[in-house]
């Protein structure tokens, strides 16, 4: 084939006076392999290394620091563990690390009586159906209708003042009903045998051996009804009633130096080292046994991370992070370091990973790195506890009052179950009327369900109305088409939390609780009585023998509202048990709110069209 092409009127097509029909084509550059076999070509041998090496000095890849890879480290560090937990009434107790530290803090038990009347009539119930099944089981069966006897459920008679509580909520009375004189109340049985001394047999006149084996029954039953759920003496819960939170202490003591941790503002919910700061220790707080450092000996791995730049020359990278779509603000200080991090650091983190007990407090002594070059350094911790102010460290507790920069594992559940709300209070502020309402917006009733506050106020002020007797009209002796009425009410759940002075102070305040009257229509010439709060939370101080005030912390209610809810927790612990326990979580509100209330109103009077 000829091996030139020749046309004809060359010159014409030249001077674009005709034209040529063309077809543009382009080769690709690639390689064309001239064996079979790919194994050579796949090496991606460098013909000039010389020339790779030019270039990388041209760039400047060789101004820099010996960057030896790590192949060996040893790591020096040693565990203080948690050893005792400081309650807000002062009482301490040794710390188990076989509970949860969540459950530990928040538990509260759970009240059998509220008011002087019984209270969870479910909870009773299935302590007395448990009771009944170990009397049948251990061959007592005859005993049941004594037990009956003296630990029954009562009824309720809806004429008295006293039972209105129960007798105004349909639902609830038929429950309370249906087991009066039927079922053993497991409860009351619970709360005798809680009595220092007090036996299963106590009043039923029974002699041995069917005395002992009914008094060994009353232990195992009041072993398992404790472990249903966590149910702590009053002086060892951290609820702070009147800062609306959770709070105590830790000791943690450092070898034989005393340490101590705080989280004097817990909210509820799930616990982490954050919520603990490091305080200053007391009296109270002692120091452990001293513990010898731990070295661990082990081969530094790669952090790798996905979309992470490839080291090697022949490999593509991946897509994965798109570096170039992320579009920080100056205030995303995390995004700047992902960026600072996977571009410039990217292949120089290192994971040396240590296993830590929980409930410990871990201090890195320093760390041995043995390179590629076998080169051996000695590494210090960046920052430590007697550095500079300033100085900043990731996963560090707060200094306030004692610095310390070891590392806090608490025991804690990364997951668990919550049940709705059994109570709900919300604090509102009401600036109109210049106080703070503690609104009971889920209250729990006598048979242990849950309704709306504001349905279980109608209903009791409903009855408490049907046993007014409508006074006859009064003849006034004047023409006057209206009265004025000194004040109105507002809805029985919400309760009233009135600024006062604290004792020696006369500019700080606190918020008392009060109490509203209820104003019944057609009452005239009796003195109205006070609504009492009927969830636990906003009860406080009245179950005692002595009933006392309770006050709450004017700063602790936020202008946008504080919310507190007590639920039921669930979790799963590390040895499989399962732990449940009955707590307060605190949130915020939605905002300021208004009551209504007002006074010195104009009405019609009565007999008036």
């Amino acid at each position: 084939m000829n091996k030139y092409v020749v046309t004809a009127g060359i010159e014409s097509v030249f001077a674009k006076k005709a034209l040529l029909p063309t077809t543009l084509m382009w080769n690709r550059l690639e390689g064309r392999p001239r064996r079979p076999d790919f194994t050579r070509a796949l090496q991606a041998e460098v013909r000039d290394p010389l020339w790779m090496i030019t270039r990388q000095w041209q760039l400047g890849e060789f101004i820099g620091e010996d960057a030896g890879s790590p192949v060996d480290a040893k790591v020096a560090w040693k565990n203080d563990a948690v050893t005792e937990l400081h309650m807000p009434s002062g009482v301490r107790q040794p710390y188990d690390p076989d509970l949860p530290l969540e459950a530990l803090i928040e538990a509260r038990t759970p009240p059998l009586t509220l008011d002087g009347r019984l209270h969870n009539a479910d909870l009773r119930l299935a302590l007395g159906r448990r009771w009944k099944k170990l009397l049948n089981a251990g061959g007592h069966g005859a005993r049941v209708a004594d037990f009956l006897g003296a630990y029954p459920f009562t009824s309720f008679d809806p004429a008295l003042e006293a039972d209105h509580a129960v007798t105004s909520h349909p639902a609830a009375w038929q429950t309370l009903e249906a087991v009066a004189t039927r079922m053993i109340d497991g409860g009351a049985l619970f709360l005798h045998l809680s009595q220092p001394g007090a036996l299963a047999s106590d009043g039923l006149g029974l002699v041995d051996p069917e005395k002992a084996e009914i008094d060994a029954l009353g232990a195992q039953f009041g072993a398992w009804a404790a472990s249903r759920y966590l149910q702590p003496d009053e002086s060892l819960q951290a609820w702070r009633a009147r800062h609306l939170e959770y709070g105590l202490e830790l000791s943690a003591p450092d070898g034989t130096q005393p340490a101590a941790l705080g989280a004097p503002e817990y909210r509820g919910g799930r616990l982490d080292w954050f919520d603990f700061d490091a305080v200053a220790t007391g009296a109270a707080h002692a120091g452990g046994s001293a513990t010898a450092p731990e070295v661990t000996s082990f081969m530094p791995t790669t952090v790798e991370f996905g979309g992470m730049p490839n080291t090697r020359h022949w490999t593509f990278e991946e897509g994965v992070t798109n570096f170039g779509d992320i579009d920080p603000d100056t205030t995303d200080i995390a995004k700047l370091l992902l960026i600072e991090f996977g571009l410039i650091f990217a292949n120089d983190w290192f994971l040396l990973p240590i296993d830590l007990p929980v409930g410990s407090l871990t201090e890195i002594k320093g760390l041995a790195v043995t390179n590629v070059f076998g080169e051996r350094f000695w590494i210090d911790p960046a920052v430590t506890a007697a550095g500079p102010v300033q100085s900043w460290q990731m996963f560090r507790l707060t200094n306030k009052g004692a610095p310390d920069d070891r590392l806090f594992l608490p025991a804690t559940t990364p997951s668990g179950l919550e049940s709705k709300p059994v109570e709900s209070v919300a604090f509102i502020r009401d600036e109109i009327s210049n106080m703070v309402w503690g609104i009971e917006t889920v209250v729990q009733l006598p048979d242990g369900s849950s309704r709306r506050g504001r349905e279980v106020a109608l209903e009791l002020h409903a009855r408490y109305q049907a046993d007014v007797v409508a006074a006859p009209p009064v003849a006034f002796a004047n023409d006057a088409k209206i009265r004025y009425s000194l004040m109105n009410s507002v809805a029985e759940h919400w309760i009233p939390f009135i600024p006062v002075h604290i004792p020696g102070d006369n500019r700080e305040i606190q918020l008392q609780r009060a109490a509203m009257p209820r104003l019944l229509e057609g009452e005239d010439g009796v003195v109205p009585k006070k609504i009492a709060a009927r969830t636990r939370l906003l009860r406080e101080g009245l179950e005692a023998a002595v009933p006392d005030s309770y006050y709450v912390a004017e700063e602790e209610v936020e202008r946008t509202g504080t919310i507190i809810e007590t639920k039921w927790q669930r979790c799963r612990w590390r040895d499989g048990r399962v732990v449940t326990w009955l707590g307060h979580q605190r949130k915020t509100g939605r905002g300021e709110g208004s009551s209504g209330l007002a006074f010195d109103i104009p009405v019609p009077k009565r007999g008036d069209v």
